[in-house]
C-alpha cells in the first residue's frame, strides 16, 4: 500500500456495527464532526502523503485529534480527544484522554469505527489513559505514556506562517506546517526518537451515514 493509499485508507467509513449496536440499529443514522488534527511523522518535510504522491517510506506517526463539533446518533462528540500513534500500513495503538466523560466516551466508541476506520482495522490496543497538551503562538506539546511529540511552527516569507490550501484530503483543510522538536515512542510494538521531521496542523470537516 502507497503512503497516499494509506491517508485514503484512514479516511474510510461506514464500518457497520459499533458501540454494542447491531447493524440494523446503525443503517442510516446520519453523523458528522469537525475535529483539529496534529500530527508529527518521522517523513522529511514537507510529508508527500499530505500532497497526494505515493511514497515507499517507512512512516511513524503521532495524530492527535480533538473534536469541536460533531453529532452521532443524537450523541454530541464534542471533546472527544484521542492520540493515534502508528507505522504506516502496520498497527497503530490508540490512546483516548481519561477525561472523557461518560457521553464523550460513549461517542467515541460509536464514531470511531465509523470516521476513523483505518486507524480501527489496524488498532492493535485501544486504552484510556493520561494525556497532556499545551499549545502557545508557536509550539504545540501533547503525550501519553507511551508517546512524547514536541512540534514548531515552521516560517516562511518575512516570518510568515506556512499555510498551504488545497490539499486532496478533508482532513487537511486550513493546513499549517510545523517541524518535530521531540517525537518519541515506546510501546510493546516499537519504539522511535525523531526530530526535525515533518509535523502539521489542519482542520478535519467530514460527514457521513454509517
Amino acid at each position: 500500500m502507497k503512503r497516499r493509499d494509506f491517508n485514503k485508507y484512514l479516511a474510510m467509513f461506514a464500518v457497520p456495527g459499533t458501540a454494542g449496536l447491531s447493524s440494523n440499529a446503525m443503517a442510516g443514522t446520519k453523523w458528522n464532526l469537525t475535529a483539529d488534527i496534529t500530527e508529527a511523522c518521522s517523513c522529511s518535510i514537507p510529508c508527500p502523503c499530505n500532497f497526494g504522491f505515493p511514497t515507499d517510506q517507512k512512516c511513524e506517526g503521532s495524530r492527535l485529534i480533538q473534536i469541536l463539533s460533531g453529532e452521532f446518533n443524537q450523541i454530541d462528540l464534542t471533546g472527544i480527544t484521542f492520540l493515534a500513534t502508528f507505522e504506516m500500513r502496520k498497527w497503530a495503538h490508540i490512546y483516548v484522554d481519561d477525561k472523557l466523560n461518560e457521553q464523550q466516551n460513549k461517542g467515541f466508541d460509536l464514531i470511531f469505527p465509523v470516521a476513523f476506520a483505518g486507524f480501527k482495522k489496524l488498532s492493535r490496543k485501544i486504552e484510556r489513559v493520561p494525556m497532556s497538551y499545551e499549545k502557545t503562538s508557536e509550539t504545540i506539546k501533547y503525550s501519553v505514556p507511551d508517546s512524547t511529540v514536541e512540534i514548531k511552527k515552521l516560517r516562511g516569507l518575512k516570518g510568515a506562517e506556512i499555510n498551504i490550501t488545497g490539499l486532496p484530503s478533508t482532513n487537511y483543510r486550513n493546513y499549517i506546517q510545523y517541524q518535530s522538536v521531540i517525537h518519541t515512542h515506546k510501546s510493546s510494538s516499537s519504539s522511535w526518537s525523531h526530530k526535525e521531521t515533518n509535523g502539521f496542523t489542519s482542520r478535519m470537516i467530514v460527514s457521513g451515514t454509517a
